[in-house]
């Protein structure tokens, strides 16, 4: 199909804007990247601003003391029932106690997890007790981090030691100086504080200490029973023995085994003396475990080509103790072959 036109080609004229209106841009300006990156920078930031004050947010202290005590309340019914060996209805008392708790208060958190790994521990349900036991040692954590141990970083050293890491290294420093909270410390208070205003700093000074009591007292039970329920998982598995392990450690240092009944420090002493023969053989076990599917997965992808992984053979040097790989064709099934290649060879 064709079209004919006749007459002159001539291009549409250009609607004209009314009078006085402004001249238009004839193209839209694209937007740069800076204009574009910059509220991309802002919402990410405000965003995690959001979130760590949404965590410092507190109720009105007369809703918070209101929210504790119903939470008590829970909480005491919870342990008449864990009294009572009623140790599911305790779980979920527990539970309902902990619901009722303003999320910040992560040391009362911290119990009633405890509690809740407690019930589990009674009635065997390993995986349950330690997934408790992560809970409420990540709220202590929170509340007072533990110092940090020699050769090894955590992600906060790799990009910048957090808030709480460094207040608790500022307070070991004052212990150690005797400049800390308690005896040798000088307390500086304003000329004109009254005499409530100093009542309520040394009020707060004997609380801090009480309060790392508790905390220090609450971090045992719970590494205690993350240590069991570590070392009882069946099927035993490399990690959580080594975890296990890793506890008992802890443990046994001198600030918290002077803190534990003689039953605990017997136990403390047993593990580290039966756990570590059980790290060995889970760890034998699982590597073993680990080259056999490597040894399956290598058959797989070699036998297209009429290869095997037993044509390879791998020799350790004594003396380096370096590896070397050598290539068997007879895949080990006897020294025929290589012994007919060792005639021929020595005719040459």
């Amino acid at each position: 199909m064709s079209f004919k036109s006749s007459g002159p080609k001539t291009r549409p004229s250009r609607v004209k804007s009314p009078s006085g209106a402004p001249p238009s841009p004839p193209h839209p300006q694209p937007a740069t990247t800076s204009r574009t990156s910059r509220p991309r920078r802002a919402s990410s930031a405000s965003s995690s601003s959001s979130t760590t004050s949404f965590h410092s947010a507190h109720f009105p202290a007369a809703e918070e003391a209101r929210m504790v005590a119903a939470s008590h309340s829970i909480k005491t019914a919870a342990n008449a029932q864990f009294a009572a060996a009623d140790y599911t209805s305790a779980i979920g008392s527990y539970d309902r106690a902990a619901a009722e708790l303003p999320s910040y208060l992560d040391y009362e958190m911290a119990v009633l997890q405890s509690n809740i790994a407690a019930c589990h521990l009674k009635m065997e349900e390993w995986k349950e007790a330690l997934a408790a036991c992560e809970r409420g040692l990540d709220g202590l954590e929170k509340e007072w981090p533990l110092p940090k141990r020699k050769g090894v970083r955590s992600e906060e050293e790799k990009t910048g030691v957090t808030d709480g890491a460094r207040k608790h290294e500022q307070q070991e420093k004052e212990q150690d100086t005797g400049e800390g909270e308690g005896e040798g410390k000088v307390v500086e208070l304003p000329e004109d504080a009254d005499e409530d205003e100093v009542q309520e700093r040394l009020r707060d000074l004997d609380l801090s200490d009480s309060k790392k009591a508790d905390i220090t007292r609450i971090r045992i039970k719970l590494l205690l029973r993350r240590a069991r329920a570590r070392s009882s998982i069946t099927p035993a598995s490399w990690s959580h023995l080594a975890g296990a392990v890793e506890d008992y450690s802890l443990l046994s240092t001198p600030e918290y085994m002077s803190q534990l009944p003689t039953s605990d420090q017997k136990t403390v002493r047993r593990a580290l003396v039966e756990l570590p023969p059980r790290v060995d053989e889970a760890k034998q076990k699982e590597v073993a475990d680990m080259m056999g599917k490597l040894k399956d997965l290598g058959n797989g992808i070699l036998k297209p080509f009429g290869l095997s992984t037993d044509m390879f053979k791998m020799t350790q040097d004594p003396n380096t103790g370096g590896w070397s790989m050598a290539f068997d064709q007879g895949g080990g099934k006897g020294d025929g072959g290589a012994a007919s290649r060792g005639g021929a060879k020595s005719e040459e």
